[in-house]
C-alpha cells in the first residue's frame, strides 16, 4: 500500500470519528485554487490525466471507493444531480486504490448505473494533488477550473455546490 493510500485511509477513519459539524475545510484542496493536473487511468487501464476534464465547463469530481458507506449514501444525490444537470455539468469519479481494483470499480459502476467519467487512481497521484482527506470527498470546479466547493460525507448539498459553479 502506498503512503498516499495509507494517508487517505487514516484520514477517512479520523474523519468518520468527528461529528459532522466539525468537518469544515481544514484539509483538502483550497477553495479558490486552480484544479491541478493528476495522472490517473481509465477503468480499462489507459493512461489519463484529470487536466483533460478541467476548464471545459463545470465539473463535479468525487473521490470514492466501492466499500465506502458515505459514498453509498451520497450515490443517490450524485445520480439525481447527473440527471438534473445533464449537458450542463460534467461528472467525474475518481476511485481510490485502497482495497480495490479497476475491475471491481468497473463492475460496481455497471451494476449501479453510475454515469459520468470514471478514473482509477492506482498510484495516489490524484488523491495527493487534490489533498483528499477521505473517500466521499467532492470537489466542484467552475468553468475555468477553479475550485468553488469541497465537502466530505453522504449528505452534501450538491445543488448548492453546483450552483456556485454555474454562476
Amino acid at each position: 500500500m502506498t503512503r498516499s493510500c495509507v494517508r487517505t485511509t487514516l484520514a477517512a477513519l479520523a474523519l468518520a470519528l468527528l461529528p459532522f459539524s466539525a468537518r469544515a475545510q481544514d484539509s483538502g484542496i483550497e477553495v479558490g485554487s486552480k484544479a491541478p493536473a493528476a495522472s490517473v487511468e481509465t477503468l480499462d487501464g489507459k493512461a489519463a490525466d484529470l487536466s483533460q476534464v478541467v476548464g471545459k465547463g463545470p465539473v463535479v469530481m468525487e473521490f470514492w471507493a466501492t466499500w465506502c458507506e458515505n459514498c453509498h449514501e451520497l450515490e443517490p444525490r450524485i445520480k439525481a444531480a447527473q440527471a438534473r444537470y445533464a449537458g450542463k455539468v460534467r461528472f467525474v469519479s475518481v476511485a481510490v486504490s485502497v482495497n480495490q481494483s479497476p475491475e471491481r470499480v468497473k463492475a460496481y459502476v455497471a451494476k449501479h448505473g453510475i454515469g459520468g467519467d470514471h478514473f482509477y487512481d492506482r498510484k495516489g497521484n490524484a488523491t495527493g494533488a487534490y489533498d483528499v482527506p477521505a473517500t466521499s470527498y467532492v470537489v466542484v470546479l467552475d468553468r475555468a477550473g477553479k475550485v468553488v466547493y469541497t465537502g466530505v460525507g453522504g449528505r452534501q448539498d450538491l445543488d448548492a455546490a453546483i450552483g456556485k459553479a454555474l454562476k
